[in-house]
């Protein structure tokens, strides 16, 4: 993968420690495969996602949240996600929130 995967680069760089990705939590790797995968499936323009991230980290700055910077970023990269793939009809308001609730409650292994 290139130094700042696929152009994200300033505010929407990827956490980075001693140059490898930082993740805080499991969830976080996750929801960064997931995009990168997606797009690389070509089920969206990694540019649309690219933009969507900036304007969630606009919206809602880390330092504003009181998490830790890479929990922070990666709750603004799935917001971006999810929002993207909804406007694609690709997953539905429902669909995301039941899959929130799944995991949120630990039924996270349910078939979705």
């Amino acid at each position: 993968m290139p130094a700042d995967p696929k152009g994200l680069t300033g505010a929407s760089a990827v956490p980075r420690k001693n140059g490898e990705l930082v993740f805080d939590a499991p969830w976080q790797s996750r929801a960064f495969g997931l995009a990168v995968g997606l797009a690389e499936r070509g089920l969206f323009h990694w540019d649309e996602f690219r933009d969507r991230l900036i304007a969630a980290i606009a919206a809602c700055p880390a330092e504003a949240s009181g998490e830790s910077p890479a929990t922070a970023y990666y709750r603004q990269w799935l917001t971006a996600l999810e929002s993207l793939l909804r406007d694609k009809g690709l997953v539905s308001e429902l669909d995301v929130d039941a899959r929130a609730e799944q995991f949120a409650s630990g039924r996270r292994d349910e078939v979705f």
